[in-house]
């Protein structure tokens, strides 16, 4: 349900799309039929939705897989096929930006997410082959990838804690993770990138 519409500046509208069922292929099409209706165009499309919960490997059931690739994996590529056939029909580039996890590059002993972190690897390379795919059509294709994040998944967890867990000891706000994404959505000669926002995680033990 197209719910919102924020401005970063005057030159960027951003619509907020609240829909919990993101592997329904008919709310994704109603969702973007409302977008064109309402603006005329799409131009860029941000992948925001996911779930996420860790286990250890060997207690994940079959309805917490089937649960995880349908809103992580089959969320993505619908809502993107659906944007991408616009932007083709609009003949003018585009930007799609998914969110993945720097967990997938980096994993950290004691978060067993194996499985979580299955569908966020596939998130990263279906978009570096997309961006390959629609290059000479000009629609760039990228991933933000954070580590720590101050939301509310974290708020049963000690800060000192969550500090660790980078090699700058600091965690992202929303705030940092939204200025990746503006970045990605303007960067004209950027498509193929996967962008760690997870102060250096993604490079190794400290």
């Amino acid at each position: 349900m197209l719910t919102r519409v924020l401005n970063k500046n005057p030159a960027t509208t951003f619509v907020i799309i609240d829909e919990v069922e993101t592997d329904s292929w008919g709310l994704n099409r109603e969702n973007i039929t409302t977008a064109i209706e309402k603006f005329g165009a799409i131009d860029a499309l941000v992948n925001n939705a996911g779930i996420f919960f860790p286990k250890p490997f060997i207690d994940y059931t079959p309805e917490d897989v089937k649960s995880l690739v349908h809103t992580n994996r089959e969320g993505y590529v619908y809502i993107s096929q659906l944007a991408i056939k616009q932007m083709l029909a609009q003949q003018r580039g585009g930007s799609i930006v998914a969110i993945s996890s720097s967990l997938v590059d980096n994993p950290i002993g004691g978060f067993t997410v194996a499985v979580p972190m299955m569908t966020k690897g596939g998130i990263d390379a279906m978009s570096r082959n997309l961006s390959m795919e629609y290059a000479k059509d000009g629609i760039r294709v990228n991933v933000v990838s954070p580590g720590v994040v101050a939301t509310p998944l974290h708020k049963d967890n000690p800060v000192d804690f969550l500090k660790t867990l980078s090699p700058m000891g600091l965690i992202a706000t929303v705030e940092d993770i939204a200025d990746a994404v503006v970045y990605l959505t303007e960067a004209k000669q950027v498509t193929g990138e996967v962008l760690h926002v997870d102060a250096g995680a993604h490079n190794g033990k400290w």
